[in-house]
């Protein structure tokens, strides 16, 4: 035709058959819910970024780039402690939603 290659000839055979695997597996309830609170941990941790990333930094702390790497890292484990202990229902209902999915399928 045009002379090109075939993409799917510069794939590695290896990596044409590495399909990416699932979080969790059909049935999997413990799996799913695992995913729910990774998704809602992210999704709190992402809103919570916003909030703290207005503040400024304390003088007493002196501030600088080691400071915004430790309130990224606070931010994200209070994103987890929400999501953990219930937040606003958002695991629960991604829990439902990936359980209907799989029956789905």
């Amino acid at each position: 035709m045009s002379g090109l290659p075939d993409p799917a000839s510069a794939v590695p055979p290896s990596a044409a058959q590495a399909a990416p695997r699932p979080y969790a597996a059909p049935g999997d309830v413990a799996g799913a819910r695992k995913a729910a609170e990774d998704f809602a941990a992210f999704f709190f941790s992402q809103s919570l970024e916003s909030v703290f990333g207005s503040m400024s930094s304390d003088k007493m702390f002196g501030g600088g780039s080691g400071e915004d790497v430790y309130k990224s890292l606070l931010t994200q484990e209070y994103g987890k402690i929400v999501a953990r202990t219930g937040g606003l229902g958002i695991a629960d209902a991604v829990q439902r939603e990936i359980i209907h999915m799989q029956e789905v399928q």
